[in-house]
């Protein structure tokens, strides 16, 4: 009989992680605060009212769009990501297959990166993969006809020693093997996807459940844990369960985490257990045996 997955969301710090008894992770992704500040608004319409600077600036110019752009802690998030992982895998593998070695993917800006990557070092993550996605729009619409505008969001793949547990379709036989011809090669860029009407727009710098899909199927198996230490929206926590993963996130926004709740996550879940102080709310996916 296949074993049950398990989701659980907890509104409060990753700081806390130890008290909710959570399972090593074969992969953390997140998508941390870019730390723009009050110029999260900066290139769109949205600093105008009405889109039109002719109007004036409308209330969310010079205005960050979440409290924790200011001040989320970098090293508490590799600590935290450190401790919460999986240990590397030390058994030998098969040649032509990747070790079973956790590892995690941090969406962030292309400033950031040089700054991760040396935090990540100095927790043991001294290796990288830098994933580009590329969209077929840019909300940089202001001064549009006087500047190149972005149309690209990053990431890092970050990983301790040996390369990290890879999936790219390909087949094994009876032996566990790779059937050579089977897998499709995977490049550093990927095509933006975005979500349909089905997927509530929760959070300003909402991933898509689409393109989250891809990375965690790429990077574990079925029954694996994922962990988001900052789900904002949901949308990764519905990603990997949907997918047959085990799921568990932190939110410290109180709006956030309820909106993920009630409206991400509604109807995926059933059993939902939430304990009085509102600081946990648990739950057992239903239907979903690995």
């Amino acid at each position: 009989m296949g074993k049950k997955i398990k989701c659980e969301i907890y509104r409060d710090s990753m700081q806390n992680y130890k008290k909710y008894g959570i399972p090593p992770a074969q992969l953390v992704i997140a998508d941390i605060p870019y730390n723009v500040g009050n110029n999260f608004y900066g290139s769109s319409p949205l600093w105008y009212n009405g889109g039109d600077n002719k109007n004036g600036e409308s209330k969310f110019a010079g205005k960050a769009a979440f409290n924790s752009d200011f001040n989320f802690n970098l090293y508490e998030y590799f600590h935290f990501c450190s401790k919460m992982l999986k240990k590397e895998d030390k058994k030998p593998v098969q040649r032509g297959r990747s070790s079973n070695s956790p590892c995690m993917i941090v969406f962030c800006s292309f400033e950031q990166m040089h700054t991760l990557i040396q935090a990540a070092a100095k927790h043991g993550f001294v290796n990288y993969i830098p994933l580009v996605f590329c969209k077929n729009y840019s909300p940089q619409v202001l001064k549009a006809n006087m500047r190149i505008v972005g149309a690209t969001e990053y990431a890092l793949v970050l990983y301790r020693g040996r390369l990290p547990k890879f999936r790219n379709g390909a087949k094994t036989d009876e032996n566990g093997k790779n059937i050579p011809g089977t897998g499709k090669m995977i490049f550093n860029w990927f095509a933006w996807e975005r979500d349909g009407k089905e997927i509530p727009k929760i959070h300003p710098a909402q991933k898509s459940v689409k393109i989250l899909k891809r990375l965690i199927e790429i990077f574990t198996d079925p029954g694996d844990v994922v962990i988001d230490p900052c789900f904002g929206s949901g949308t990764s926590i519905r990603a990997a369960v949907e997918l047959g993963r085990s799921a568990y996130g932190f939110e410290i926004d109180r709006t956030f985490f309820e909106r993920a709740k009630n409206e991400m996550l509604s109807g995926v879940f059933s059993g939902t257990k939430e304990q009085s102080d509102g600081q946990i709310s648990m739950f057992d996916f239903a239907g979903m045996e690995v």
